[in-house]
C-alpha cells in the first residue's frame, strides 16, 4: 500500500498525481457554507455484529440527497466565466444529476442532463426541479456519458463527468477530511464504489494523514468492474447487470480514479442484491435511515464479513434519493432474504370454507395475512379447484420454516414462482 509523502506518491508507479491532498482542502474551504457537514452516527446493532463501534457517515442527509454535490460544485466554482456561460452538462442515474443540478443553479450556470432510459423517478423530478433540463439516453449510464460528451461536442457546453476529474475527486474527498475531524482513531472506512470518485477522494485525504486506515471500497457483484480492472492492471470495460444499486452500476473505472484506487485503496469487495436489501431494512428499521441500495454497500459489506474490518469502521451512506416504488419492493425482498415474508400459491378445493379454513390454520401457526388473491376461473384449473396467493409475514427464518412446514401437514401443495 503507498501512502502520501508531500507531493509524490511512495511509489514507482504515480511519481506525480493529479489530485494531491491539498486540492482536497482546497476544496473543504470552496465548499465552505455549500454542502452540510453530515452527522456521524453511531450504530449500536452493527457495533454489536463485529465487535467494536460502528458508526455512519450520513450523507444520504447531504444537499440534493447525496455526496455528488461536493464534486459538482467544486468541478463547476472552478470554471470561468467564458466557461460557464456556455453551460454545463451531465451524465448520470440520479445523484449526480441533482448534484450538478444543484450546483449550477447556486453558480448561475444552465445545466443539461443526460439519464438512462429508466432512471428513477424521483430523481429524474428532482433534476428538473433544481432547473436541469434532461434529456434520456440510453438504458445504462454509460450510454448516457456517451450522450453528455457528444452534446458537449456540439453545443461548447461543458462536460461535467460523474466521477474521473481532479475537481470532483477533490470534492468528494472532503467526506474523508470530515471523518478524520469526527472520528480521529478511525480503523476502517467502507463505502460504495461506481465510477470510484468517492472511494479515490476519500482514500487519498484519509491516506495522506492516517496511512494506516483501512479503505475497503464495496460493489454490487452485478455490476464489478473494479474487481476485474484490478486483477487486469488497468482500467476494463464489464456489461452491467441490471441492479438495484443503480447509482454504482458503472461499466468502466475511470482512468483517475482507477489509479487512485489501485495505490491508495486496501481492497474491493462485491455484494448480492440479497445483501442490499437486507442492509437496506437494516438502515430503515434499525438507525431510522432511509438509503438508496447503493448508499447502503457500506453495510451489506458489513453484513456478509462482520469481522473483517479493524474497529472503529465508519461506513459512508453514500445517498439517500430511493424511488419510494423500489423501496417497497426492496424491502419485500429485504424481509424475504431475512425469512420475515413469503409468497407463494396454494391450491384449494372450490367449494364453502376452503379459504376460511387455510386463513384459521394461518392463524393458529402465527402468521399475519398481509394480502389474498383468489383465483378460480383460471384454465390451468379443475373444475373443483381453486387458487389463492397468499403474502404472509412470519417472525424470521425459524417460524418462516414452522409455518411452511405445518401448511404442508395440514396437506396443501405450496407452488413457488
Amino acid at each position: 500500500m503507498s501512502v502520501w509523502a508531500g507531493d509524490e506518491w511512495e511509489t514507482s508507479g504515480m511519481a506525480h498525481p493529479e489530485v494531491t491532498y491539498d486540492d482536497v482542502v482546497a476544496a473543504r474551504d470552496l465548499l465552505d457554507n455549500v454542502v452540510i457537514r453530515t452527522p456521524l452516527l453511531h450504530s449500536r446493532v452493527l457495533s454489536e455484529l463485529i465487535g467494536g463501534p460502528v458508526y455512519l457517515k450520513c450523507e444520504n442527509l447531504q444537499r440534493a440527497g447525496s455526496f455528488k454535490v461536493r464534486g459538482a460544485y467544486v468541478r463547476i466554482a472552478r470554471l470561468t466565466d467564458e466557461e460557464r456561460s456556455r453551460g454545463v452538462v451531465a451524465a448520470s442515474a440520479g445523484n449526480h444529476a441533482q448534484g450538478v443540478a444543484l450546483a449550477s443553479g447556486l453558480l448561475g450556470c444552465k445545466s443539461t442532463v443526460f439519464m438512462p432510459q429508466g432512471a428513477p423517478l424521483p430523481k429524474v423530478e428532482a433534476t428538473r426541479a433544481y432547473g436541469a433540463d434532461v434529456i434520456f439516453a440510453g438504458t445504462t449510464v454509460d450510454h448516457a456519458l456517451a450522450a453528455a460528451k457528444e452534446h458537449a461536442e456540439e453545443t461548447g457546453a461543458v462536460f461535467i463527468h460523474p466521477f474521473d476529474h481532479p475537481d470532483v475527486v477533490a470534492g468528494q474527498g472532503t467526506v474523508g477530511l470530515e471523518i478524520l475531524d469526527q472520528l480521529p482513531d478511525v480503523g476502517t472506512i467502507t463505502l460504495a464504489v461506481g465510477g470510484g470518485g468517492l472511494a479515490a477522494g476519500v482514500a487519498l485525504a484519509v491516506k495522506s494523514m492516517r496511512p494506516g486506515v483501512r479503505i475497503v471500497g464495496v460493489q454490487a457483484e452485478r455490476a464489478a468492474a473494479y474487481p476485474a480492472s484490478l486483477a487486469a492492471g488497468h482500467p476494463v470495460v464489464v456489461e452491467p447487470v441490471s441492479t438495484m444499486a443503480d447509482g454504482i452500476a458503472v461499466g468502466r473505472p475511470g482512468d483517475i480514479t482507477f489509479e487512485m484506487i489501485h495505490y491508495l485503496v486496501d481492497s474491493v469487495v462485491t455484494v448480492s442484491e440479497e445483501t442490499l436489501s437486507r442492509a437496506l431494512l437494516l438502515c430503515l428499521e434499525r438507525t431510522k435511515m432511509v438509503v438508496e441500495p447503493a448508499g447502503v454497500a457500506g453495510v451489506a459489506a458489513l453484513l456478509d464479513w462482520p469481522h473483517a474490518f479493524e474497529p472503529p469502521v465508519v461506513v459512508v451512506l453514500s445517498g439517500g434519493n430511493i424511488d419510494p416504488l423500489l423501496l417497497s419492493k426492496v424491502l419485500r425482498h429485504g424481509l424475504s432474504v431475512a425469512g420475515r415474508y413469503l409468497a407463494f400459491r396454494i391450491r384449494l378445493p372450490d367449494r364453502p370454507g376452503a379459504l376460511a379454513t387455510l386463513l384459521s390454520r394461518l392463524a393458529d401457526l402465527g402468521a399475519n395475512v398481509l394480502d389474498v388473491g383468489h383465483e378460480r376461473m383460471d384454465p390451468r384449473l379443475h373444475l373443483d379447484e381453486a387458487e389463492v396467493l397468499m403474502h404472509l409475514e412470519t417472525k424470521g427464518p425459524v417460524h418462516c420454516d414452522e409455518v411452511l412446514t405445518g401448511l404442508r401437514r395440514y396437506g396443501y401443495k405450496l407452488i413457488f414462482s
